[in-house]
């Protein structure tokens, strides 16, 4: 009797095999026969969940979105309500939910690394252009409502434009990360969280 294989636990399996590659070799170095031989499965197998290497790496990159926003989710859930903290105290749990967007450890850095490439990819590629918007206008979203809910609560100065201050967090959290992943030397993940945590000291009333 042929042994019965979960669907989505091979699609995970396949996925976490892609990043490893991507991770190690560089996401053009991820086509379905490496990934298959990094998974230890013949290409056959690969195929019958994913019709080529597009749209294998766009259910990557969902994948890596959806287990962003589930840490995300539970970082926000574990603050609880902010109003009860001091507003200093407001900011450093807020930069370290930011954190989570940071190669400030094996993990993160292996996320940061294949999404750079994914979204250098996007940049010529119409097929993955759509996603690389979405987590794009998904940063800002996020870093707005931050924003908004540190100033509601009077961590942050009165009268900053939010929308603004959201695409100067975007800017930094991004240029962080590109230093982080190529000049690990020079940008460490200290580097980087010290880097959010005086932005948004620099935002603070007066």
């Amino acid at each position: 009797m042929p042994r019965y294989v979960d669907p989505e636990a091979r699609r995970r399996h396949v996925v976490d095999a892609l990043f490893r590659v991507a991770a190690r070799d560089g996401l053009q170095r991820a086509s379905l026969r490496n990934v298959a031989d990094e998974a230890q499965l013949n290409i056959g197998s690969v195929r019958h969940y994913f019709a080529g290497q597009q749209e294998l790496m766009n259910f990557a990159m969902r994948s890596m979105l959806d287990r962003l926003a589930g840490r995300l989710t539970a970082r926000v859930e574990e603050a609880g309500d902010l109003s009860r903290h001091p507003h200093a105290e407001q900011r450093r749990i807020a930069a370290g939910l930011l954190g989570e967007l940071l190669p400030l450890d094996d993990r993160r850095r292996a996320e940061v690394t294949v999404f750079i490439d994914f979204v250098t990819a996007a940049r010529t590629n119409p097929a993955l252009a759509g996603l690389s918007r979405e987590a794009a206008h998904g940063e800002r979203d996020l870093l707005r409502r931050v924003l908004i809910r540190l100033a509601a609560n009077g961590a942050l100065r009165p009268g900053l434009d939010h929308d603004l201050e959201a695409e100067r967090l975007a800017a930094l959290l991004d240029g962080l990360s590109l230093s982080a992943v190529l000049h690990p030397d020079l940008v460490t993940p200290d580097t980087c969280a010290r880097a959010v945590t005086a932005h948004l000291e620099a935002l603070a009333p007066d």
